[in-house]
């Protein structure tokens, strides 16, 4: 079973104030490259897995989407994403990701942002994904990346000119890392770049854009914080389609 670290009091009571949770997707920078990549939603059944607060699956039915179904593990996010939806389009599931159970050639696209990470087994959530899609269906998520993931703990060190510098750690090391994140203990699992890409294609899935998330110009003079992003990707990006077997 996945860590439910966001039905803790402490984790939730600060996640809630960032601001991709208080001003919804225009609050996330990395939001207009997501929308890039997505495909035509109009007609579209959808599962957003990690759906949270349920931002995205409003904003797709708001593109034409037939149907969205919004899976997460927290009873707080559930909760929250069911108050502040008014839609009967929209279903609202608590599931875990490590056990998920989807129905077969179901869904036109599958959308995540930010949750993979939190799953260990990458591989059995791929082919799940894979077989839920339809033939042609896409996949659209969002991870850590792997650069910023690999750090033991993520935090910036100082070279020896002052510039700030992100560590990487035993890249190739695979598997659990825990971190201190509004929470004591915050479990995660790094994968390498390699493995992330080469588990989709053998879930019968063709890459078709990855990006790694920096922030443009114009987002830096908004919010100058934003350019210490520069330095090292912490977001990564990937659009990959279902292809038949």
């Amino acid at each position: 079973m996945a860590q439910n670290i966001y039905d803790d009091p402490a984790f939730f009571s600060g996640y809630s104030q960032l601001p991709r949770q208080v001003k919804g997707l225009d609050g996330a920078p990395e939001w207009p490259a997501i929308r890039a990549m997505l495909p035509a939603l109009a007609g579209r059944t959808i599962a957003d897995l990690g759906c949270g607060f349920g931002w995205a699956a409003r904003w797709m039915r708001a593109q034409g989407a037939a149907g969205v179904h919004g899976y997460d593990l927290s009873e707080n996010m559930i909760a929250r994403a069911k108050a502040d939806t008014a839609d009967p389009a929209i279903a609202y599931h608590i599931a875990d990701l490590e056990t998920l159970d989807l129905p077969q050639a179901r869904f036109d696209l599958v959308y995540s942002a930010l949750a993979f990470h939190y799953v260990a087994d990458f591989q059995r959530l791929a082919t799940t994904i894979a077989s839920a899609l339809v033939d042609g269906g896409d996949l659209v998520f969002t991870i850590e990346h792997p650069i910023f993931m690999a750090a033991r703990p993520p935090h910036w060190i100082a070279d020896e000119d002052g510039r700030k510098t992100w560590p990487v750690n035993g890249y190739a090391l695979e598997g659990e890392r825990r971190t201190d994140w509004f929470a004591k203990g915050v479990r995660k699992y790094h994968r390498t770049l390699a493995t992330t890409l080469n588990t989709l294609i053998g879930a019968s899935f063709a890459l078709r854009h990855i990006a790694e998330f920096a922030p443009t110009p114009d987002q830096i003079a908004a919010t100058p914080e934003l350019a210490e992003e520069l330095e090292r990707p912490m977001m990564l990006l990937v659009s990959a389609r279902r292809i038949g077997t």
